[in-house]
């Protein structure tokens, strides 16, 4: 498959010799960021879990109960499983190419499309082996399949040669793959034995029929050499070794699993686990066809609806009126939950599959699970009514909080209203409120006449807020703008900080479309992480994307965001009569009110990326920001080092 890209030569030179055409897997190599998310630390292990899935795929279909992972000292890895083995005739399309290679050499190529192969699987797009292979300065493939075992060596997405018979394999069966990252791709990164072993484990967890078996040549001193995971109880084992020995308000969890087949005449199941606690945060695990879904999506959304109807049901039939108020809010504050779907043909909002968008798996997750939590809220009342008095004090204590909140609101609103401070909103309940940061007195202007009064508030910065990584805390307190900042939001700092206290739903970081805009962002970023990470994990932290150029053609008006597209875009033309009259805003303040609401403000037609945390590993998100963020230069050096080679455009 080719992959055609726009150069960066101007309108002017702009011919049939500007389009590049990448060939085969070279697409992979060119934007890897497409394909695995980036080239961090989190991306190459990623190339693991891009491998494990397709054997978990095997075990899910029931031609595979054993998977071999194996970390060895030159952080090459190997896994290897004993199902079918991918096929190695020759392909019926490329008759001079066995169908191993076409899989491992070319995109959108696999079994997993017609459903014929697979019922369910993790691997979708039939990128998954092919990227590793691309991404890998080597990878051997060996296939026992029909008692012979056969071998084809790869580096960087091209064969070394056909594929070869090895000879007889009496008692092996399976497919075995061993690849090595490619340093010009990862830089001097390696595998983390801790870091996969957690991952192999939760995959171990969420089939019971499979064993997988770990082991590592490199001794990080905390991770164990040899370790074989095997379930039987799934997720109900998870959630156990998860919770550890805190108290519950069910003794036992509402765990169970369901076959769509015999409910919706669908292939794919669910699983589930869940128990409420009152000494930790709640949260959810989960995953779809065994991929981890972090960002969640229908099959959580279906899941949450089942338990709320099902809870606020039981409230009904126990005379409890106040059950009526429970939100799902109050559901996940202490809320421990796990959920497994598997389904046919799922979709996933990108390639990484951090958010499912399926949305059958939300009709039949939410009926799956309804009935099951009816049946067992019936069965254990004592369980029943525990959970059910805890969740009604939690929406008593948020509706207090509520009430609390717009008291607040008003006494805060006439604190700050001050030159050059918080320009705030009317609307009196936290819910649909958002909170622009902007920088500098002209932004705030402009964003103060395309704001929407009732929701949308601004808080101008004055230059660059402090970088608290590292600094005094005697600074953190006396800073001017982190104390309006904090006074705006509602909230302290630190052990201070408490969610629940926040004034606005939305907190967004709008900054200039240049460098200096980006370090600004970086800096609240690096503020909000280390000094109120819940407004991260709790989903209210978000960046506006403002554009960098309005182009003009008659009657026709576009807004793009960076360089290359505004040349994309010239050369094409946007349909208009006339010169197109392009116009760069150096600064938000530059826009008129008009551009900055229909752009970047207004939710009909802006675009907001939301501010997650990818913590594969607990603290690998913290060493990163430490790493560029901190006050060690050398540390920043060596990332800028390890890399440059994958900046293609810089503005300076």
């Amino acid at each position: 498959m080719a992959d055609d890209l726009l150069s960066t030569t101007g309108p002017d030179d702009y011919n049939a010799s500007s389009i590049e055409v990448l060939e085969g897997l070279e697409p992979v190599r060119k934007r890897p960021g497409m394909y695995i998310g980036g080239t961090d630390e989190r991306a190459l292990h990623h190339l693991v879990a891009e491998v494990l899935d397709n054997s978990m795929d095997e075990a899910v279909a029931g031609h595979a109960n054993r998977i071999e992972v194996e970390l060895h000292a030159d952080h090459s890895v190997t896994i290897r499983d004993n199902g079918r083995g991918i096929p190695v005739d020759p392909h019926p399309k490329f008759p001079d190419k066995s169908a191993l290679e076409v899989i491992l050499c070319t995109l959108h190529a696999g079994g997993k499309f017609s459903g014929k192969a697979y019922q369910t699987s993790g691997g979708l797009h039939g990128v998954g082996a092919s990227v590793v292979n691309a991404l890998s300065d080597s990878m051997v493939v060996q296939v026992a399949r029909n008692k012979e075992l056969f071998e084809q060596r790869f580096s960087r997405g091209l064969p070394l040669g056909p594929i070869q018979k090895l000879g007889p394999t009496q008692n092996r069966r399976g497919t075995t793959v061993t690849f090595h990252a490619d340093e010009q791709i990862f830089g001097s990164q390696k595998f983390k034995p801790a870091r996969l072993y957690k991952s192999i484990q939760s995959k171990a967890y969420l089939f019971s029929g499979v064993e997988i078996r770990w082991k590592t040549e490199i001794n990080d001193g905390e991770t164990p050499l040899e370790a074989t995971f095997h379930f039987p109880g799934g997720l109900a084992d998870y959630l156990k070794e998860t919770l550890g020995k805190s108290a519950t308000y069910a003794d036992k969890p509402f765990a169970g699993s369901v076959d769509f087949a015999d409910k919706f005449n669908e292939p794919g199941k669910v699983e589930w686990a869940i128990n409420w606690t009152p000494v930790r945060d709640g949260f959810i695990q989960s995953y779809c066809n065994t991929v981890p879904t972090p960002e969640g999506g229908t099959h959580v959304a279906g899941f949450w609806n089942a338990i709320l109807k099902g809870i606020k049901g039981y409230g009904e039939l126990a005379n409890n009126k106040k059950a009526a108020l429970i939100t799902r809010e109050d559901l996940m504050s202490g809320g421990c939950a796990l959920v497994s779907c598997f389904i046919r043909e799922p979709a996933f909002v990108g390639q990484t599959k951090d958010r499912l968008s399926s949305e059958i798996a939300a009709r039949m997750t939410e009926g799956a699970v309804r009935d099951h939590f009816d049946n067992w809220l019936a069965a254990d009342t004592k369980s029943a009514g525990a959970i059910l008095d805890f969740l009604v004090l939690r929406a008593e204590e948020r509706l207090k909080r509520r009430q609390e909140k717009e008291t607040a609101r008003k006494s805060a609103t006439k604190k700050l209203r001050l030159p050059g401070k918080l320009t705030d909103c009317t609307s009196k309940d936290r819910k649909g409120t958002e909170l622009f940061i902007v920088e500098g007195d002209s932004a705030g202007g402009s964003g103060k006449g395309a704001r929407n009064r009732v929701n949308q508030a601004l808080l101008p910065l004055k230059g660059k807020i402090l970088n608290v990584l590292g600094a005094a805390s005697n600074k953190l307190t006396t800073n001017q703008e982190i104390n309006d900042l904090c006074e705006a939001l509602g909230v302290g700092m630190g052990t201070k900080f408490n969610v629940d206290d926040l004034r606005y739903e939305k907190i967004i970081i709008m900054t200039d479309a240049d460098v200096d805009g980006a370090h600004i962002a970086s800096l609240l970023m690096t503020f909000f992480f280390t000094q109120m990470r819940p407004l991260i994990d709790h989903g209210h932290l978000y960046l506006a994307c403002p554009p960098l150029y309005r182009l003009t053609q008659g009657a026709r008006r576009v807004y793009v965001a960076d360089d290359a597209e505004k040349e994309k875009m010239m050369a094409k033309g946007l349909g208009g009569k006339g010169k197109i009259d392009v116009q760069r805003f150096k600064g938000l303040g530059e826009m008129d009110a008009k551009d900055l609401k229909e752009t970047t403000m207004d939710p009909a037609t802006r675009k907001l990326i939301r501010v997650t945390v990818h913590d594969d590993v607990p603290g690998d998100t913290a060493d990163l920001v430490e790493r560029l963020m901190g006050k060690k230069p050398e540390l920043r050096f060596q990332y800028i080092q390890e890399n440059a080679r994958f900046v293609e455009e810089l503005d300076v």
